[in-house]
């Protein structure tokens, strides 16, 4: 099972404290091939693992960019799946390449979230104009995106 661990506190009482905190695995088939966390070739702007199953390649389940971009998914248990949706993790590389804040690109994905079997990703600009900003959309559950709040 994909689990992911955070702790977000975007603006912490002391030196010692840190703003995020996370923590993930990637899935419960160990021996699916993928490459071990590194920058992206000659983009030296992203760092993740890479899926390199077949017909998987590229995506990815966690990944933060030199720009303040987060992105991390995970799977939803569902009885079958369907081979033939799009890949769920083409939808974190795309948001740590792609120029939107996480709102509005969570709200595109919405958009097309049937297409794919069930997820839950969380997108987060961080150190913005406007302060962290960390969202949620999972297509098994409410059908717009949510800004997530720090308790």
């Amino acid at each position: 099972m994909c689990i992911i661990f955070f702790k977000f506190d975007p603006r912490p009482t002391s030196k010692n404290v840190y703003r995020l905190i996370l923590a993930a695995n990637r899935d419960e088939f160990y021996h699916r091939p993928s490459k071990l966390a590194d920058f992206w070739g000659n983009n030296n702007e992203i760092l993740s693992g890479l899926d390199m199953e077949e017909g998987k390649e590229g995506g990815t389940w966690l990944g933060i960019s030199t720009r303040g971009k987060l992105a991390a998914i995970t799977n939803y248990l569902q009885p079958k799946l369907d081979l033939e949706a799009r890949g769920r993790g083409k939808l974190v590389a795309q948001f740590l390449t792609t120029d939107m804040d996480s709102l509005s690109y969570l709200k595109k994905v919405s958009a097309e979230g049937h297409l794919y079997n069930g997820f839950n990703l969380i997108a987060a600009d961080l150190s913005t104009e406007k302060g962290d900003v960390i969202c949620y959309y999972g297509n098994r559950g409410e059908p717009e995106p949510i800004v997530l709040e720090p308790v």
